[in-house]
């Protein structure tokens, strides 16, 4: 991949730069744990997408960090407004056509964690996508409802302890079905785009907000981003970016987006690092048997083939 030549770093050190320049839309000062790779991401996402936008954040980790509400001293320096977990597409949706009838051209973006997306909010958001609603749609996936007590959600990865999927002192238990893949259930909403980012590769993140913007002109743009939970997953503060990258090096967590139907895998690895590498990392997993790893594998390599194959076509 480029990301080893020359060329490609001093273009990506041009992007870091440019991102530096750019004006931070939140205060300094918000409640986010220590280390929290959602709060990059959030801030990434403002400082990218700029002032002319309005923004919607449902109850959940960014929800409570003071970011909500529009304040130039605290939290953050453009509107953003507080729906239901159920709802955000759609009110995004019509704050959108209220700035269209009075003929201004405003970027109007979710940031809902995988709850407020995968779960409550899936069908708000699938008919926003069908009628080809023009917004940003970024969902923060760190794999549960992590700030009402680390439960459960539809993107949970199989055998995770959470507190509504235990493990007993023996090691049983864990959630008992597959996480959701809910990026490839966007990308078969045919929208004009899709893309998944993370945290580790800001530049990657960087270049996709840039298309959602653009491509948000003509109907629902859609970016799901895998955001490690450091408290819910047992993970420490200061690798958090390291976890992060090595979602994506294993291949558990790929790097690729989908512009009008044409799959691009952005991120290749000659050697993927094997996944209980990864799985490792996190105490919700220390009770992690063999067998159960080698089951995530599996499904990690015949998910990366089937993309591999979508994106050959």
């Amino acid at each position: 991949m480029a990301y080893g030549r020359r060329g490609a770093g001093v273009k990506r050190m041009n992007i870091v730069d440019k991102l530096a320049s750019k004006e931070d839309m939140v205060s300094p000062g918000i409640s986010a744990c220590v280390g929290c790779n959602v709060e990059l991401t959030l801030r990434t996402c403002m400082k990218v997408l700029g002032p002319n936008t309005i923004y919607a954040v449902p109850p959940g980790c960014m929800g409570g960090v003071g970011v909500v509400g529009w304040d130039t001293e605290s939290g953050s320096k453009i509107p953003v407004f507080f729906p239901l977990l159920d709802n955000v597409a759609s009110m995004l949706a019509g704050i959108k056509m209220h700035y269209e009838k009075q003929g201004r051209d405003v970027n109007v973006v979710a940031f809902a964690g995988d709850g407020a997306s995968t779960d409550a909010g899936m069908q708000c958001l699938s008919g926003a996508a069908e009628r080809g609603d023009k917004l940003i749609y970024i969902c923060y996936d760190n794999e549960g409802y992590m700030n009402t007590g680390y439960q459960r959600s539809s993107a949970t990865t199989k055998y995770s302890w959470t507190t509504t999927t235990p493990v007993s002192t023996e090691g049983r238990g864990g959630k008992k079905q597959h996480k959701k893949d809910f990026p490839m259930v966007m990308a078969m909403h045919d929208i004009p785009y899709m893309a998944t980012c993370s945290p580790a590769y800001i530049p990657d993140m960087v270049r996709k907000l840039e298309k959602a913007m653009e491509a948000s002109k003509t109907g629902l743009a859609y970016l799901h981003v895998y955001n490690p939970c450091l408290t819910g997953w047992g993970i420490r503060p200061d690798t958090s970016i390291e976890v992060s990258r090595l979602a994506v090096e294993s291949n558990f967590f790929p790097l690729y987006e989908v512009e009008n139907g044409a799959f691009t895998i952005n991120k290749t690895f000659k050697e993927p690092k094997p996944v209980k590498e990864y799985l490792s990392r996190m105490k919700k997993f220390k009770h992690l048997n063999e067998e159960e790893a080698a089951e995530i594998q599996e499904l990690v390599d015949r998910k990366w083939n089937r993309l591999t194959k979508l994106a050959s076509l």
